[in-house]
């Protein structure tokens, strides 16, 4: 009588546990991603206004959700690989936190909900993007991710599609070399996160993702390498392109601010090199000297459309 009344009493810790479970598998760590939206309307200098605060405040929460809806998809479908990965072993739905009819149920939700209110509440090209992320990663979790190559620039896109997101959510024109900074940025970070988990579980068959197993570390490498070279030459092609417009400023900011880029895409290769370079957000946060470069670049870039 007495273990059955201790279940009795557990039973809200369960529950508890299982709330807590679907939030940690829709990875909060993760949204700060989604701070891209920004970026195009940020550039444009039109970012701190009422209604461009609240737009994107809008386009935030629904890319938010959208990822949730791919995270618990995706960690259910994974769940039995997971529970053989030194880490992922970890995750709420591996661990049996979260029950995979449970995350299975919450990501359809959001994934329903998230498009639905995108319709409704945003213009008709912000949604289809919406659409189109959702379906895409989605695809992703059930296929793409087996197959070489598609499965990077599945990923890479994802980001690129965050900052157009911005840019549609307020009706700005995106330049080409926004575009092409942004994608061979997001690339550069990906494929370092590829190498970096090809080097660290070398040899240990069956503990990572399948894909990584037909991987090179040499391809890899290769392509970060390629990735952080062609978005250092967009941003540098951007940065010194005058349009015709006359300096005005104190200081040349936008040029200037190429020393400060570079030096972050240099730190963070040190990262990539060593094999260490896991999640975008913990490298950066985690790395104090990689945080005050982009704060000096987030500086200089701010001035250089503030034209002071």
């Amino acid at each position: 009588m007495r273990e059955r009344s201790d279940r009795g009493q557990a039973a809200p810790s369960v529950r508890g546990g299982l709330l807590t479970g679907l939030l940690r598998t829709a990875r909060p760590k993760q949204w700060v991603k989604n701070v891209l939206v920004a970026a195009a309307p940020a550039a444009a200098g039109v970012l701190f206004t009422a209604h461009a605060l609240t737009r994107l405040a809008l386009v935030f929460v629904l890319f938010t959700a959208c990822a949730a809806a791919v995270y618990l998809v995706n960690d259910a479908r994974d769940a039995e690989a997971d529970r053989a990965h030194p880490v992922k072993c970890r995750r709420p739905v591996a661990a049996g936190q979260v029950p995979v009819p449970a995350a299975y149920a919450a990501g359809i939700v959001l994934g329903v909900l998230a498009p639905a209110a995108a319709a409704l509440l945003c213009p008709p090209a912000l949604a289809a993007l919406l659409a189109g992320y959702l379906v895409m990663q989605l695809a992703y979790c059930v296929s793409l991710k087996h197959v070489l190559v598609v499965d990077l620039a599945v990923v890479t896109a994802g980001f690129v599609m965050r900052a157009v997101a911005g840019g549609l959510a307020l009706g700005i024109p995106l330049s080409r070399w926004f575009l092409i900074t942004t994608g061979f940025g997001a690339l550069f970070m990906v494929a370092a996160k590829r190498y970096s988990e090809a080097v660290q579980l070398a040899g240990n068959d069956g503990a990572t993702r399948a894909l990584l197993t037909e991987y090179t570390t040499g391809y890899l490498r290769f392509v970060w390498q390629l990735a952080a070279g062609v978005a250092v030459l967009g941003y540098c092609l951007w940065a010194l392109e005058e349009g015709g417009v006359p300096h005005t400023s104190v200081l040349p900011w936008r040029q200037l601010s190429v020393v400060a880029f570079v030096l972050a895409v240099l730190r963070y290769a040190v990262f990539a090199d060593r094999g260490t370079a896991g999640e975008p957000e913990d490298v950066v946060l985690g790395d104090r000297a990689l945080a005050l470069i982009g704060l000096v670049w987030a500086a200089m870039y701010a001035l250089a459309v503030a034209d002071w």
